[in-house]
């Protein structure tokens, strides 16, 4: 193979570098920019307003010595994921294992299916999600049917978070494409071959979909872990903006924005943010380190 001289190489590389060069301001400009900004503001006083003054760790001790509300909104965070992700990869599995059935319309249930995935996050689902759980709500109505008073759903503590849930487990369409994507490359000889053996149908799922399913179970459960983290707009919403009833829609992502922009104490605020990169950061890091245990690839029926 001719090598290429020096001048023609160097020319190559500039040509690379200029296509890649919107992704290159992108990154630098809105994200390692920020993020760098970001943490130095999160050893400062700054209140928007005035200059920011060094204060080096003390927003860091204040949150994890006196700030009863980080604790709170820490442990409802951590509750709402683990409740949440769970249930939306069951959901997105299950629908998805039934359209994988062979079906006619396919594609129309699919495209019906991911569409709460692309709604789900925004103000407007959020206004109606609460319209639908409030005391005079749908719920409640359809509940009056069979003689049942059904609660002030999002006007409650212990069950307004439950609401929050709820529309979280709705948004399954993304993760049930994906899953669908996963059983259609499973090969169908397996299937035949198991029956064959005797094995039933709980058996298949144990034994062949969920090990062939598992990278794109581990895939799914990072980015749902990661989207649930950083929940935001149904909590705001929902809590009319104030984390209510009684803190009990306090998330960790609206604690932050109250912090820096309904009391303007940014420094704060952008300490509380580089928590949370760690918190999601160590608990990636926790998945990944297990998946050996559990993540099949291939023919390695061993782990990774």
């Amino acid at each position: 193979m001719r090598k290429l001289s020096k001048p023609l190489y160097g020319q190559q590389n500039m040509t690379a570098y200029l296509f890649l060069l919107p992704w290159l301001i992108g990154l630098f400009c809105l994200t390692l920019g920020p993020m760098v900004a970001s943490l130095y503001l999160s050893l400062t006083k700054f209140n928007l307003l005035t200059s920011p003054t060094w204060t080096g760790l003390s927003n860091y001790v204040q949150i994890f010595t006196e700030d009863d509300t980080f604790r709170r909104s820490l442990g409802l965070t951590f509750y709402y994921v683990f409740l949440s992700v769970p249930l939306r990869l069951a959901f997105a599995l299950l629908v998805a294992m039934a359209l994988n059935k062979g079906i006619r319309g396919l594609g129309l249930y699919r495209t019906v299916y991911y569409i709460p995935s692309l709604l789900g996050g925004s103000v407007a689902i959020a206004i109606v999600w609460r319209q639908i759980f409030e005391g005079s709500g749908l719920v409640n109505q359809f509940l009056s049917w069979f003689g049942i008073t059904g609660p002030a759903w999002i006007a409650h503590p212990d069950y307004v978070v439950y609401t929050i849930v709820t529309l979280s487990v709705w948004q399954f369409g993304s993760a049930m494409v994906i899953f669908l994507a996963g059983l259609k490359q499973i090969p169908a000889d397996l299937y035949e071959a198991s029956d064959v053996d005797g094995a039933g149908k709980v058996r298949q799922f144990f034994g062949i979909t969920l090990p062939m399913l598992s990278p794109v179970i581990f895939f799914n459960l990072i980015m749902s872990m990661i989207h649930s983290f950083q929940a935001f707009t149904p909590a705001y919403v929902i809590g009319d903006g104030r984390g209510g009833p009684l803190d009990a829609t306090m998330f960790y992502t609206l604690y932050l924005y109250l912090k820096g922009f309904s009391f303007f104490d940014m420094g704060y605020a952008s300490a509380l943010a580089w928590i949370m990169l760690v918190i999601i950061g160590v608990f990636t890091a926790i998945v990944f380190l297990t998946s050996k245990f559990w993540v099949f690839y291939g023919d390695n029926q061993e782990g990774r």
